[in-house]
């Protein structure tokens, strides 16, 4: 484990992360002892904690344990979210259509993992296009629109919006970057959540997340990038990032494209009539409602820090296929 601690930041945020958790379970403790709150309340905050406890693991193992462990996890997390979204848009009947989306995914991250980014870049067009072809044979143009479009959703966000993720672990110094990029947007959706509630005002988009406001966007923007500007400073110095105006400009970018992926999902939440893609995390309900704000973050992030820095990789590329 000496090699995954081997820059300051990744040991900050993973202790950070364990102190975090331990406080929450003290606080929730302590208002369940005093019995503050309604035993409602409280519950609902024990099963959050418990689903964060077998979250943060999962999240944070991968990345610390190597490259394959987070491409793979990243594969699995796309699987499951693209599970979550057929079940609840009702793409699953379309057997050809989701067997073409799963296929482009896969080949991403098989893209990431050979270290291949030719191919990795080419996917998006080339599933794009198979995606449109293939069920024109099946002769039914009735819904062609609807479930292309719902297929070319599916694979964009969960193919290779999450792609870039584990795109990202090819980078020797990935580490870092990746679990603040999960620290931050965690604490993004807290940040909102707190200011929004302790300052109030008007709402933010009321039709589309009606507990959301204004005031907590910018104080989840305030925070997020103040983070980032910190932590950023350790994980880029010596660097083109490492300028303060250029690290402002990536925390307002991962805060904006965090909430941005939050309200994208609850515009398609509202328009199909439920109030969360699945059940599997209590106290936050599916996965994809969990991890939502990763879809537009990731590529967002990879291709700001790519241009800036590079994150390709120093090593050999086409691992696998020996081009």
């Amino acid at each position: 484990m000496g090699t995954a601690f081997a820059h300051p930041v990744t040991l900050w945020i993973t202790l950070a992360t364990i102190g975090v958790v331990a406080l929450a379970a003290a606080v929730i403790g302590a208002l369940t002892l005093l019995g503050r709150g309604s035993p409602a309340l409280r519950r609902e905050l024990w099963l959050r904690l418990g689903s964060w406890v077998v979250l943060l693991p999962l999240m944070f193992g991968p990345v610390l344990a190597g490259r394959v462990w987070t491409i793979a996890a990243v594969t699995l997390l796309g699987l499951a979210c693209l599970r979550e979204f057929d079940r609840a848009t009702g793409l699953f009947r379309e057997y050809a259509m989701v067997g073409v989306v799963v296929a482009g995914l896969l080949l991403v991250n098989f893209a990431a993992l050979d270290q291949w980014y030719g191919l990795f870049v080419a996917l998006g067009p080339l599933t794009a296009v198979a995606i449109l072809v293939v069920s024109i044979p099946l002769d039914r143009p009735s819904g062609y629109v609807q479930r292309v479009a719902l297929s070319l959703v599916a694979f964009m966000l969960f193919g290779l919006g999450l792609g870039h993720l584990g795109y990202m672990a090819n980078d020797p110094g990935y580490r870092p970057l990746v679990l603040m990029l999960l620290a931050v947007v965690a604490l993004n959706d807290v940040a909102a959540f707190t200011c929004g509630k302790l300052i109030g005002g008007p709402k933010l988009l009321p039709q589309t997340s009606p507990n959301k406001t204004i005031s907590g966007a910018v104080g989840a923007l305030v925070v997020s990038t103040l983070l980032v500007m910190f932590l950023g400073s350790h994980i880029f110095a010596g660097t083109p990032l490492e300028s303060l105006p250029k690290l402002a400009l990536l925390g307002l970018l991962i805060s904006a494209a965090g909430q941005c992926g939050d309200l994208m999902l609850s515009s398609i939440k509202r328009d199909i009539g439920i109030k969360d893609m699945g059940t599997l995390l209590p106290g936050h309900g599916g996965i994809l409602d969990r991890y939502n704000s990763l879809l537009l973050v990731s590529p967002a992030v990879f291709h700001f820090v790519n241009y800036l820095v590079g994150l390709q990789g120093t090593g050999p590329t086409r691992l696998l296929t020996g081009g």
